[in-house]
């Protein structure tokens, strides 16, 4: 096992790994840019190193940078969290050539291969796995998209080759705006992630976007942990993720798990990863892509199955196998998870920087909260603007959301606004409370959310948040 990880990442994940480094007795490394000196996973890892600079170029995203870190630091193992680096091929072969630690992901082969989505549908086809409707190769002209569309038809969704996190992305209705759509997905395409490529397919309207979390160890054992339900999002970005989900049965779940892990082993994976589906129908889902790190989304799966998915990764890349296999792995209750931004969602979720003034953090049976945050905190606007995930777990679903609006009632963030009241209004909707919504759910509903985000419905009651106010406050004498 390692001694000592270094975990090339900063904020709730950095603690989230770090957390689970000390849990099985390993030390933690942190690192951490000239604006992040007093962020709260620095206090907390065992060792600290600066990385000179502000912004995510100079800092997180500096591969030269974080390569000398893990040598002075003689760490024998790099944790790259989600975002910046994590899914970098050019990351895991530098650690791999030029330090003598283990990158805790999969190899740079299986990066680059479900990296590029357009050669992740070539291999998914020729494994006989769905996908949807469209090309297999990179749009080169206006003419050959339009021949694509005469074989497909409208509405279609244009998409980068090596993109993700919902940017490079254009949804086209008709044939008037292919030639704008186009370019300029091309033009964000290569700002964003250096590699112009686009391709298109059919735009499924109000799909379910479902994913399965895997597991695989070296020998190429592999075993899913069911799904989770990713719908709820705005701009193609997820904002709340619940698991299992309620537009799979047992047998749908046991298929797709099964799939999942084959998608997996076709590229010889090892560690864990996510495997994203989508469709509109639970007897027809199409593989979308494959997330080859850890999601900001595995705490629910971690609810549901009991497992530490952060230590079943650093396990299989000490080189340890899996020590359970697929039938041993239970599906117990229903977790959700809501993502607490610096947003103003009155205001477009417009992000937000800042002082928290006051923190109360909501605690109570069956009750998670993942965070960097502290009362003082400084906001910085250069990154990501995720304050916190709130997680919680119930028997049932009716029950992880009685527990979540609870939860949601409790919790005080005071200095920013956020996305708290997005959330409760969420929780309120008669169709989400029964199931029925898909990606285009809060389009759709905009008015509703719209009316009760600007009345502030659902806010905390001024009487528990006076008595909120006056425990924090009483804390500090």
């Amino acid at each position: 096992m390692f001694k000592r990880v270094l975990v090339a990442n900063r904020g709730e994940i950095a603690i989230r790994v770090i957390r689970t480094l000390r849990d099985m007795g390993i030390e933690s490394v942190a690192v951490y840019s000239d604006i992040d000196r007093d962020s709260l996973h620095v206090s907390l890892a065992d060792y600290a190193m600066r990385l000179d600079g502000q912004n995510s170029i100079d800092t997180y995203l500096n591969i030269p940078k974080l390569i000398a870190c893990i040598k002075e630091s003689k760490s024998d193992a790099v944790h790259p969290g989600y975002g910046f680096l994590a899914e970098n091929a050019q990351f895991a072969e530098a650690i791999a050539r030029d330090t003598k630690a283990k990158f805790i992901g999969p190899a740079p082969a299986a990066i680059r291969a479900m990296g590029d989505k357009i050669g992740a549908r070539k291999l998914m086809k020729q494994r006989g796995i769905a996908t949807v409707p469209g090309c297999d190769y990179a749009l080169e002209n206006l003419e050959e998209l339009e021949k694509v569309v005469r074989t497909i038809g409208f509405p279609i969704i244009l998409k980068a080759a090596g993109g993700g996190g919902g940017r490079g992305m254009r949804i086209v209705h008709k044939s008037e705006d292919l030639k704008e759509s186009f370019e300029s997905c091309r033009r964000e395409a290569g700002a964003a992630f250096g590699n112009p490529a686009v391709f298109c397919e059919r735009y499924l309207q109000n799909p379910r976007h479902i994913e399965f979390q895997i597991l695989c160890d070296r020998e190429g054992r592999g075993v899913h942990l069911f799904e989770r339900e990713c719908s709820v999002q705005r701009r193609h970005q997820k904002l709340f993720e619940e698991a299992p989900s309620v537009f799979l049965n047992e047998k749908q779940r046991a298929h797709y798990g099964d799939v999942a892990v084959k998608v997996a082993q076709t590229v010889d994976y090892e560690g864990t990863g996510t495997i994203e589906f989508i469709g509109e129908d639970p007897d027809q889902l199409f593989f979308m892509e494959m997330n080859t790190r850890i999601q900001v989304e595995h705490t629910v799966t971690e609810m549901i199955t009991g497992l530490d998915i952060v230590a079943e990764q650093i396990k299989v890349a000490a080189g340890m196998p899996l020590d359970f296999r697929q039938e041993d792995v239970k599906l117990s209750g229903w977790s959700m998870e809501a993502r607490i931004n610096a947003e103003d969602p009155a205001k477009g979720f417009m992000p937000q920087g800042g002082r928290i003034s006051r923190l109360h953090l909501p605690t109570g049976p069956h009750v998670r909260v993942d965070s960097h945050l502290y009362a003082g905190y400084e906001i910085p606007l250069h990154y990501d603007s995720m304050l916190l995930k709130l997680i919680t777990h119930g028997q049932t679903r009716d029950e992880a959301a009685a527990r979540m609006r609870r939860s949601l009632q409790e919790l005080m963030i005071e200095g920013v606004p956020t996305t708290t009241s997005f959330h409760e209004a969420l929780l309120r909707h008669k169709d989400f409370l029964k199931g029925h919504f898909g990606t285009a759910f809060l389009d759709r509903e905009k008015e509703y959310f719209e009316q009760r985000l600007h009345s502030h419905l659902g806010a905390m009651p001024a009487d528990l948040s006076a008595l909120v106010a006056g425990l924090v406050n009483s804390s500090k004498t």
